[in-house]
């Protein structure tokens, strides 16, 4: 039997570009050194492949097909996936700055963020221009745009649609062209299109050979695209009257023309705070690298795609090299960490250049050889099919590759002694970085807690109060330490909310993976300010708790609040002509036993995670403004299950409209591919309960069961008073808060739950 070693180093991959989703599938598919905790921080779940994205935006191809989804990719390769943005770097202390959360610690660090169009600066352009970069920024607004443009053409037949690309390189080419094609099937006539291309250079598609650029000028001509070249845009001025919507794209030579939309790819910039990490950069501030991929002067630190300059090798900015640069850093990734000599990697010099004229054809292009022809199209349809199966289709590698981090078996030299606790060291590293509130309300009523830490913590209660406790306690179903500690605590206070109570203090139970003391305290670390982070919502004090190892992440919480004895919410509180408001939508059950599948998409995760981290204090308060008579909060057993525990005790019954259950995104896709949690079947006992269920055709009926965590509040409220509290959740950002149902007298020897017919 091999021995199990714990985790000792951290790699962290910062951004998840073409080259980072290579090294991914590699890690999946190949492995790392044992003891290598492997950690990705992306603010995208789904990675824009650059190859499909100009025939995305012409419709061709959908979201799914032009996109990576990063969290089937990151569990494929046993990785921990962080949401979040870098915004700086601490190379002395080995930090990456984030937008979102505490600083991440890494003992080898891999960057591959890209790039975004420059010249931004211009006037005007930064609020009336949409960057190319990032793609996500660009789609929304395409989208909108598009319906905006149906709209308004049902209105006005005659309407005409003008939009500007200022950048005529490959980019901006294609966006044009295929911008035209989608706009064709938009409007009712093609002579109501109007595209205008703005570039300063003499020829559109700068750095082809002559061939193509003759070809994409007669292309442009054909087909009616205004081309301004030698034209430099020196200004995007705001519409010049509030009548208007159009933008005037101003250029140096006078030329103005007003668009209804202007994009913006220009040539690629650096983030402007690569220049504050004391890192090598190259004359336009990307990440100066050596042949290995390594950062100059930082043997630890990588760098691919777009953000880096190879200094002996400088290249395009084109998504052809960050793919090629795949598997050279996935190598020296693998080398460094296992203290091997690295390899250099050189670049090809020239490359295949395909762009897709949007009619079907393509421009196939290589040094002086060019050409254009539907063949070239279906060949760059095989290639981009081939590359994107690469993250779809993922082999059995479980019997071949290391542990995930997300199981990770006691190591032979560990015991359970001493409660299995963590090192002090781990305690002591941990809670110095966690900073203490000193002027939260309630502060005097502790007596002792994490300020001056002893066997337990003293809490005082006020006078005239009751004391509300609970416990909750769960494993990791998010590998990301500070999400995870959010969500929990909001699954905990809920039920101190449920119950009308005020929370004043939580004590965390945790068990922390097997891995040296500096890893453990940076989870412990990131685990308690993820908690703190949504404490901090209802003032709630971190006040002491227990941790011990194991093979998995998991945290819990006992609660501790007060409640007025007139104030007390209890489930038996349900009466006849009252309504019953659900404040979140269901189906975290169903999602996340896909997602230990990998059959979850990354943005339903991350929709899910969105309303999970929601603190339900807010609802609480705006429920009892409006006669909130009993209440719950929705979790493990299900809607179904705690409904039916409130009829139960308040001796009614209710009925139930299914279709206005709220539900999360993807949830029904899931469900109906036969995802569910394994509690979901032991939930669906409580049917005897629902005296219709027989007749019942909805394929939302199964989510009645759907165990949920950190769900929403189910509450009893006067029926006239539906309409204003559901303006007010909305107003509070519940936006999923709807009525379901009714509550009604008994009927003698019927079952109480009744689901209405519609």
């Amino acid at each position: 039997m091999q021995t199990a070693i714990p985790f000792h180093t951290d790699l962290v991959l910062v951004g998840g570009g073409h080259t980072h989703a290579i090294v991914l599938r590699k890690i999946g598919m190949e492995g790392l050194p044992p003891g290598v905790r492997v950690t990705l921080i992306t603010n995208l779940v789904d990675t824009p492949y650059s190859g499909m994205l100009p025939c995305h935006i012409s419709g061709l191809y959908d979201f799914d097909s032009s996109h990576i989804d990063l969290r089937p990719l990151t569990r494929f390769a046993g990785c921990r996936l962080w949401m979040d943005e870098m915004v700086g770097l601490d190379t002395e202390k080995q930090q990456i700055l984030c937008k979102g959360r505490p600083p991440v610690h890494y003992d080898v660090l891999s960057i591959d963020i890209g790039s975004t169009p420059g010249a931004l600066k211009i006037p005007g352009a930064s609020h009336y221009a949409v960057p190319a970069k990032p793609v996500p920024k660009l789609l929304k607004a395409w989208d909108e745009y598009l319906q905006t443009l149906q709209q308004e053409v049902q209105r006005n037949p005659r309407r005409q649609a003008t939009i500007g690309i200022v950048g005529g390189g490959v980019g901006g080419v294609e966006l044009a062209l295929n911008m035209q094609i989608r706009l064709w099937q938009t409007m009712p006539s093609r002579d109501q299109v109007n595209i205008h291309l703005f570039h300063r250079g003499e020829a559109l598609a700068t750095g082809r050979n002559p061939w193509t650029q003759q070809r994409l000028a007669k292309i442009f001509q054909e087909r009616g695209i205004q081309t301004h070249l030698q034209e430099s845009v020196c200004a995007v001025l705001p519409p010049q009257n509030q009548e208007e919507d159009q933008v005037e794209v101003t250029c140096e030579s006078g030329l103005q023309v007003r668009c209804d939309l202007t994009f913006w790819v220009t040539n690629a910039t650096a983030p402007d705070w690569i220049e504050d990490t004391g890192l090598a950069t190259d004359e336009r501030g990307f990440i100066a690298v050596r042949d290995t991929l390594q950062a100059r002067h930082q043997d630890n630190i990588f760098a691919a795609g777009d953000i880096a300059t190879m200094v002996n090798h400088p290249r395009a900015k084109a998504g052809v090299f960050a793919v090629r640069q795949g598997p050279p850093l996935y190598e020296n990734l693998r080398r460094y960490l296992s203290g091997q000599t690295l390899k250099p990697f050189t670049p090809q010099k020239q490359f295949l250049n395909i762009i897709d004229i949007g009619d079907g054809t393509a421009i196939a292009s290589r040094g002086r050889f060019a050409w254009q022809t539907r063949l070239f199209r279906r060949w760059k349809d095989w290639i981009d099919g081939n590359f994107m199966a690469l993250f779809n289709d993922f082999p059995d590698m479980s019997n071949n590759r290391q542990k995930s981090h997300h199981s990770t078996p006691p190591p032979t030299a560990y015991c359970a002694g001493c409660a299995s606790k963590v090192g002090p060291n781990v305690l002591t590293t941990a809670l110095s970085r966690l900073p203490q509130p000193t002027d939260w309300p309630g502060r005097d009523n502790i007596y002792a807690g994490l300020d001056a830490p002893d066997d337990a913590a003293i809490i005082r209660v006020p006078p005239g109060k009751l004391a509300v406790q609970t416990v909750d306690q769960f494993r990791a179903l998010l590998d990301d330490p500070y999400v995870f500690g959010q969500l929990t605590v909001n699954h905990c206070l809920s039920d101190i909310f449920a119950m009308g109570g005020t929370a004043q203090t939580v004590m965390a139970l945790v068990t922390l993976p097997y891995a040296t003391d500096p890893l453990q305290a940076e989870t412990l670390y990131q685990l308690l300010s993820g908690a703190q982070a949504a404490l901090a919502d209802s003032k709630t004090f971190l006040v002491g708790g227990h941790t011990t190892e194991g093979p998995d992440l998991s945290l819990g919480f006992a609660a501790s609040g007060w409640v007025d004895p007139d104030q007390i919410l209890r489930k038996r509180g349900l009466q006849p002509s009252q309504s019953l408001i659900l404040t979140k939508p269901v189906g975290t059950g169903t999602l996340f036993a896909a997602d230990m599948q990998r059959a979850a998409k990354g943005r339903w995760i991350d929709a899910a995670v969105h309303h999970m981290i929601q603190s339900n204090q807010a609802a609480l308060k705006i429920l009892q403004q409006h006669g909130i008579t009993a209440c719950t909060d929705v979790t493990g057993f299900g809607l179904a299950g705690h409904l039916a525990e409130m009829v139960q005790a308040s001796q009614v019954a209710v009925e139930l409209d299914l279709t206005a259950l709220p539900i999360l995104l993807g949830a029904r896709a899931t469900l109906a591919a036969g995802h569910t949690s394994s509690l979901h079947q032991r939930n669906q006992q409580v049917q005897t309960l629902i005296h219709n269920r027989q007749s019942v055709n909805n394929p939302d009926y199964d989510l009645l069961f759907d165990p949920q965590t950190a769900g929403g509040l189910l509450a009893a409220i006067p029926t006239e008073q539906v309409n204003s509290c559901l303006d007010a959740l909305h107003q509070a950002n519940y936006t999923h808060s709807v009525c379901i149902g009714q509550v009604v007298p008994t009927v003698p020897n019927q079952p109480p739950l009744t689901i209405k017919r519609w």
